[in-house]
């Protein structure tokens, strides 16, 4: 008896052979594959990536292919070394107990589901439901916890401001070259009335600022009726589109049926339809901010029209049924009535008024951001560089004024300036000083080119006149030249003019040429004539009439042309000088270009801006008027036979010309 005890007891104090590890950890697989079932094994498996490990004919491999699966860890790495191998298979089996002792406290929950299903009636489902999640231990495991730390720890890491956010005027006074469009804005927002509004001008001139804070200032004034905590709600219109089929729609809201768009999950088994509220109900008692407005869709526009008049969004649903003793009171309320939606509109946009939906505009007053000049453009670079606290080379805001009229690309010319004058610092030592080298570097690194690549010249040209014209509420000098030549075939003179350029441009070199031979007594028959705009691209308008029948009168005469002085206007057959549109911003491009003096129509006389330094206006009502302020005096030539091909320009017999109008006095 003595004998057996010791040889059982020699034998418990012998480590297991390898033979008999493999057994165990085959046995631990079976176990396993008995709990969860084999294919269910397979497939946790592939997910933890143990699946060549369960395979491996090494022991260590199928241990931590089993601690992968016992523990759901996929980063558990190393293979256990052959000693510590007892210890954790059983560690192991103690894991595989549990989990065994959990599966059979499921499977009587199950049956105990099962078991009240068949007691009680079908209307109790959902509380047995419930109810035993309440007793079990609730949706959190292992992954689920870890997943929640991952999102705890990102939230914990805050980077620095954006370039934009610290530099972005934090008070109406800080804002730069707007000063009418703030107090227009503010004469709307800051009253016991506040109206819809609709802001037009350039990109990167302050409308969203300007918005943001004329409604923190009405906020202050006792008068109005914008609580302390009016939300400013922004959205880019660019990015709202009408879905037909009403699933979504962020600006307005919309409704979740539980079938098929996925409501809550307690009202997709009651089937009761869960409203989602949109933008508009947010902004309610504050400013709703729509960014380039002009983008929407139009029936968006519509709908919105239609939340405008209500101060209300109504909701409609299939799904809602108002008997539904299931249905909250809250889904009753809003289906009955609505969700409100009192707020202010403020739409900003770059396109054309005659652009927007004129029902919208009808709704709305209208204010015009004026663009910024390059005095503009350099006190903004002056804030930045003060906001940043770096001193700048004298010459950085005059250097960025001459590549960009826009505020916020000034203020990320800057920015990119400030990183690259820390890089240089933390290379070579020293105070960090933003100097012309590094702005340079962000210029090449960026590709800009010049913003006004035509810049006044003191130096007369012969045949080139400078236009002007209207992109985007951006006013820029076009160059327009010609050349007259002896007509290739005798007696068939011949009109080229850009093929890219639109047809009320090409009718304004016919219209040159009608007024040349009424007016001056030109006739520029047996020539071959080409009228250039030196860039292309399609001029859309009449407005560059005077510029190529002074371009024409220039080449025709050899009279120099005086390049500070940009012109623009309608000429008709009569020579008269018509209105056109687009005055404060041409004025503005002929500033910009260095432009001493504008011609334009007498007709847009009252609408030159009163706040225009540094360049002269001068109205005038026909193209005689317009010459002395544009051409040199002519040279003086030896008369030339009419008729011949040499001729650049033959005078018609005085019989035939027009007498020139009188000049009015201005």
């Amino acid at each position: 008896m003595a004998t057996r005890r010791t040889r059982e007891r020699r034998k418990a104090e012998t480590p297991p052979t390898r033979a008999e590890m493999k057994r165990r950890v085959g046995a631990l697989f079976g176990v396993l594959s008995d709990v969860y079932g084999s294919d269910r094994v397979v497939m946790r498996a592939g997910k933890l990536e143990a699946l060549s490990l369960m395979r491996s004919g090494r022991l260590s491999d199928r241990v931590l292919a089993l601690q992968r699966l016992v523990y759901e860890d996929p980063t558990i790495q190393e293979p256990p070394r052959d000693a510590d191998i007892p210890s954790i298979l059983g560690e192991l089996e103690e894991e595989i107990a549990d989990l065994m002792t959990q599966k059979r406290v499921e499977d009587d929950l199950e049956r105990r589901v099962q078991e009240r299903m068949n007691m009680r009636q079908d209307e109790y489902l959902q509380e047995i439901k419930m109810q035993l999640l309440r007793e079990g231990a609730g949706p959190e495991n292992t992954a689920t916890k870890k997943k929640l730390e991952e999102l705890e720890g990102l939230d914990r890491v805050r980077l620095s401001q954006s370039a934009l956010e610290a530099l972005r005027p934090r008070k109406l006074k800080d804002v730069v070259g707007q000063s009418r469009a703030i107090r227009a804005i503010l004469a709307k927002l800051a009253t016991p009335y506040p109206q819809h509004v609709i802001l037009y001008g350039p990109p990167g001139v302050g409308k969203t600022t300007v918005a943001r804070l004329a409604l923190e200032e009405a906020k202050r004034l006792p008068f109005t009726p914008f609580a302390e905590t009016a939300p400013f709600i922004e959205v880019d219109g660019s990015t709202l589109r009408w879905d037909n089929r009403e699933v979504t729609n962020p600006l307005l809201g919309s409704v979740h049926d539980p079938i098929y768009q996925g409501s809550r999950r307690d009202f997709a088994d009651t089937g009761v339809p869960e409203p989602k509220l949109g933008l508009v109900t947010r902004a309610h008692g504050g400013v709703l901010f729509i960014d380039e407005i002009g983008e929407m869709d139009p029936t968006l526009h519509s709908k919105l029209l239609k939340v405008l008049e209500d101060k209300r969004v109504f909701f409609e649903s299939s799904y809602y049924d108002p008997e539904d003793a299931n249905v909250p009171a809250y889904i009753k309320r809003l289906f009955e009535q609505g969700a409100p939606a009192d707020f202010v509109l403020i739409g900003a946009t770059t396109r054309e008024p005659d652009e927007i939906n004129p029902t919208l505009r009808s709704r709305c007053t209208e204010v015009f951001f004026d663009p910024l000049s390059q005095q503009d453009i350099e006190r903004i670079v002056r804030q930045s560089a003060k906001r940043l606290s770096v001193p700048l080379e004298p010459k950085i805001p005059s250097m960025i004024a001459g590549y960009t009229i826009e505020g916020r690309r000034a203020a990320n010319l800057i920015a990119d300036a400030y990183g690259v004058a820390l890089y240089r610092r933390r290379s070579r030592g020293g105070k960090t000083r933003i100097t012309q080298s590094d702005l340079l570097e962000v210029i090449r690194a960026s590709r800009l080119t010049p913003y006004a690549p035509a810049r006044a010249s003191e130096t007369p040209e012969t045949g080139r006149v400078f236009g002007l014209g209207v992109y985007q509420f951006l006013g820029s000098i076009i160059e327009v030249e010609a050349a007259i030549f002896p007509a290739t075939v005798k007696g068939r003179g011949q009109i080229r003019f850009n093929e890219t350029a639109g047809s009320m441009a090409k009718d304004s070199v016919f219209n040159a040429i009608s007024v040349l031979r009424r007016i001056l007594g030109i006739d520029l028959t047996y020539q071959d004539v080409h009228v250039n705009v030196i860039g292309g691209g399609m001029i859309d308008g009449p407005s560059l009439g005077l510029a190529i029948t002074l371009a024409l009168a220039s080449a025709s005469q050899e009279r120099p042309a005086l390049q500070t002085v940009a012109v623009t206007g309608e000429v008709s057959i009569q020579g008269r000088v018509k209105g056109v549109g687009g005055i404060a911003e041409k004025i503005y491009g002929a500033r910009q270009a260095g432009m001493r003096k504008v011609i334009l129509p007498y007709e847009n006389r009252n609408d030159v801006p009163t706040d225009a330094p540094g360049i002269q206006v001068i109205p005038v009502q026909s193209v005689e008027e317009a010459i002395p302020h544009v051409l040199a005096p002519s040279k003086a030539r030896t008369p030339r036979g009419r008729g011949k091909e040499s001729d650049l320009a033959t005078p018609l017999p005085r019989s035939h010309a027009t007498p020139p109008t009188r000049r009015s006095r201005l």
